[in-house]
């Protein structure tokens, strides 16, 4: 995530559109990495009504706007609009690799330990440590684990 950044920074469309859908579909650690803040603010006013609707905090929705214009978007509420039909429609936001679970990012819960992953549930949880993919990244037993 933090090459992406780089990239975006540097100016690499490709990468700002990225970034800003990883954003928006809180992808672990994109909300984090991707943040402007004021620079977000100051890249120009965006009408309140491309604002709402989204299910997306109103900072983070400002830093994707941001990328979206970065990223070559002079008017990104159309982009926004594909973000949030794909948002409502659901994808596949579970860590576990394996998971073929589709859903809304809402119904996935995030990891207690390291506050960045997404499962669609306890088993998927397990499952994924037990193969080594969390468990390599977190490093913190989950706790669905403990009895």
């Amino acid at each position: 995530m933090q090459c992406m950044r780089q990239a975006a920074d540097s100016g690499d469309d490709g990468a700002c559109l990225a970034l800003a859908h990883a954003m928006y579909a809180d992808r672990p650690h994109a909300r984090k990495v991707g943040r402007v803040g004021e620079a977000a603010v100051d890249a120009g006013a965006t009408p309140a009504a491309v604002m709402e609707g989204h299910d997306v905090p109103a900072d983070v929705l400002s830093d994707v706007v941001h990328w979206l214009r970065i990223g070559g978007c002079s008017d990104p509420s159309d982009a926004l609009d594909g973000l949030r039909v794909r948002a409502l429609e659901g994808a596949m936001y579970c860590y576990n690799a394996s998971c073929e679970v589709v859903g809304q990012l809402k119904d996935f819960k995030v990891c207690r330990e390291c506050r960045t992953a997404r499962y669609c549930g306890d088993a998927c949880q397990r499952d994924d440590w037990f193969a080594g993919g969390h468990k390599d990244v977190c490093g913190h037993e989950p706790a669905c684990l403990r009895l």
